[in-house]
């Protein structure tokens, strides 16, 4: 029996997909072990979103080798895709596979373990470079141009891996080529799942046993809307919103379902009327990320975001109204390329008003082949370090503020894990907001929705309660 260890990067349509590659691996044969184990296969499902992603990509691919260099090291996803050339050249990456051909990942080191003693006679010299090309991708077989792929690939999960919520992947692709952002070249056009395939998988999972699911795409507020173009191509600023939510209508009925979360939206999406059809779901967890990016007009628009600060307010007014104290979270980009103080300190200001529940704070990272690159006024990392750390002050100060508003109060917990904090044992969970919280209990609580009355903060980002009576 082969081994195989795995080790996953980046979004959760990344974990997902990883949990189904892992899934097809067990299927057919392999063992999973760590991976600091010594095994025969390693698979490093990599991301690419800033410089930083690369480098983790790099280091766990190259640790993959040192574990045994006679070991297949497969580089997966969207490192890949946007740096074939990069990968290749790497003498400690055996195999490359590319987005849309994951799911055919155990054909894939089938074909290339028969074929392995014939490409280590190859000379892979610089003369003979179109053989160590062939070697890491079949001959071009294992990463394609993603830019035409049109078609979603059919993966589905069919058993729980070891977590209490799901993830759920139903869309592939984003339209929007935001001037800073690789993904669009990395993940391709918008394909959206079928709804009948989403469903299906849900209601296999839940019978497994999974309370939680969190549905997740790499553009969501895009979904379907490739149905509705008469040519298959959904544009950049066209959303079709009935399509999501007819689908979380479908899965709120399935009944061993208790929680529904929504991965990342686009605050164009929001709308009363949609936050209004949200809040008609029951099921659903008053959860909400709307990625934001920039608090300034001028610096939303050299990012090209299409929406206005105004308009994200609004938006994030909707859900408010229509949900009771919803958790709002957001990405923000310090240091863009021409983001003067006054831009920052106004942007600053405007997080400040939004008093989320998370900020995710990330530092410009100049990636190629986008328009942000070659943009004039781009700044020092000192200068992007700084105003990162004021931001980063601001969130912890705002989080800590959401999460008081549930001391004193009875809320519903997801138990995940036990954990020690300091010198005492916990389980660890989260209520529908998305807020951790631990109890002390003897009880096993894992994979249990329990009511817990709120006494006060533990430690930074977990409130502390006991089990309370239904």
């Amino acid at each position: 029996m082969k081994k195989a260890a795995l080790h996953n990067l980046g979004c959760k349509v990344n974990a997902y997909e990883m949990d189904v590659i892992r899934q097809l691996l067990l299927e057919n044969g392999y063992e999973i072990v760590s991976f600091e184990e010594k095994a025969d296969v390693y698979i490093v499902n990599t991301c690419t979103v800033t410089n930083i992603a690369d480098r983790k990509s790099r280091q766990m691919l190259h640790r993959a080798k040192e574990c045994n260099p006679d070991a297949v090291v497969v580089a997966v996803g969207c490192y890949v895709q946007t740096g074939l050339e990069t990968a290749i050249k790497d003498d400690r990456i055996d195999l490359c596979i590319g987005n849309d051909k994951k799911s055919e990942i155990v054909s894939i080191l089938a074909q290339y373990l028969s074929l392995r003693t014939q490409v280590k006679e190859e000379d892979v010299s610089g003369q003979n470079k179109n053989k160590e090309i062939k070697s890491k991708t079949l001959g071009g077989q294992t990463v394609i141009d993603i830019a035409k792929t049109m078609e979603y690939e059919d993966m589905q999960l069919a058993y729980p891996v070891e977590r209490c919520r799901a993830f759920i992947k139903i869309q592939d692709g984003c339209n929007q080529f935001c001037s800073y952002c690789i993904i669009p070249h990395a993940r391709g056009r918008v394909r959206s799942r079928q709804p009948e395939e989403v469903l299906l998988e849900i209601r296999k999972l839940a019978g497994e046993g999974y309370q939680e699911f969190v549905i997740t795409g790499i553009h969501l507020s895009s979904y379907g809307s490739d149905w509705e173009e008469a040519d298959g191509i959904s544009r950049a600023g066209r959303f079709y919103p009935q399509h999501l939510l007819r689908l979380l209508q479908e899965i709120s009925t399935i009944p061993d379902v208790r929680r529904i979360r929504l991965g990342s939206l686009e605050p164009r999406i929001v709308t009363g009327d949609f936050a209004m059809a949200l809040a008609d779901i029951p099921k659903l967890c008053p959860h909400f990320h709307l990625s934001l990016q920039s608090g300034c007009d001028t610096t939303l628009k050299r990012m090209n975001r299409h929406y206005t600060t105004e308009e994200y307010a609004a938006g994030a007014e909707h859900l408010r109204r229509y949900f009771d104290h919803p958790a709002i979270t957001t990405d923000v980009i310090v240091g863009f390329p021409g983001e003067t103080e006054e831009e920052f300190e106004t942007g600053r200001t405007f997080l400040e008003k939004m008093a989320f529940f998370e900020m995710h704070v990330f530092k410009y990272s100049r990636r190629q082949h986008t328009p942000a690159a070659t943009m004039p006024g781009q700044l020092t990392e000192a200068q992007k370090a700084s105003r990162s750390e004021e931001l980063l002050a601001l969130t912890k100060k705002q989080s800590g503020e959401f999460r008081s508003y549930y001391i004193g109060q009875k809320v519903e917990v997801l138990f995940e894990e036990k954990k020690l904090i300091g010198s005492r044992a916990y389980w660890i969970g989260h209520t529908p907001q998305y807020v951790k919280v631990a109890v002390e209990q003897d009880t096993d609580l894992h994979n249990q929705i329990v009511n817990v009355e709120i006494t006060g903060n533990l430690i930074d980002n977990y409130l502390c309660g006991i089990i309370g009576r239904n």
